[in-house]
């Protein structure tokens, strides 16, 4: 009787695996642990960073197209920069910038002519519209990172953890399909993380950016 039962006991030992996200996840070998928490970690940063500029770049949009028709409304430069004046949007820090040097530079245009102002008034302009290119575009860099990397980071849990699956068959001396799938399951979780993670991160890269460029575009129209 005993010799019956011990086959049977070895031919249902692989089946105590547990086949579930968690339960391979719980099963990984550390290093697969370590890349399948960095990328979870990475799939929650592309959400959000997706999420958080997608509300900044529908608020600058309203914004710069509220203070443009402000502006093209007012009668004057002076008038504008009172309309304009509690408002933080790059159109209004730019005509807000310009009116302050104009205003320093009145005394002496009578003297030395408008070339002097103009100059720089375009360069403060300038110099306002990168910063505010700057802003907008801020944290799109992090989704190119995320969608260009992740899926080695991810094939790199799976090499490693096919690596360990092997070890454990060689180990055991069982190359039974049964025995070598639970790893190898293991390990290719981690590839479908980092694709998970590199999908929607590559997306919203493309996404933001062309929103960013067509804000872009309209602060250069406007500093023009």
């Amino acid at each position: 009787a005993p010799e019956v039962a011990d086959p049977a006991a070895a031919v249902a030992e692989p089946l105590v695996h547990d086949l579930s996200p968690m339960g391979m996840y719980r099963q990984a070998h550390w290093v697969v642990k370590a890349v399948m928490i960095s990328l979870a970690f990475a799939c929650f940063v592309t959400w959000t960073v997706w999420l958080y500029k997608t509300v900044e770049l529908l608020l600058a949009r309203r914004h710069a197209r509220l203070s443009h028709q402000m502006l093209h409304a007012a009668s004057s430069l002076d008038a504008a920069g009172t309309v304009l004046g509690r408002r933080r949007d790059p159109v209004s820090v730019m005509t807000l910038a310009v009116q302050d040097e104009f205003a320093r530079s009145r005394p002496a245009i009578a003297a030395a002519g408008a070339e002097g102002v103009k100059e720089r008034a375009a360069s403060l302009v300038e110099r306002l519209e990168g910063q505010a290119a700057a802003r907008i575009r801020k944290g799109t860099g992090l989704l190119a990172t995320i969608g260009s990397t992740a899926p080695f980071v991810g094939l790199f849990g799976t090499v490693w953890g096919i690596k360990v699956a092997f070890e454990e068959i060689a180990i055991a001396q069982n190359t039974s399909l049964a025995v070598v799938a639970p790893g190898i399951a293991e390990a290719l979780v981690a590839t479908a993380l980092g694709l998970v993670a590199a999908i929607p991160a590559v997306v919203f890269y493309n996404k933001l950016s062309t929103d960013s460029d067509r804000i872009i575009v309209g602060y250069e129209a406007f500093a023009d």
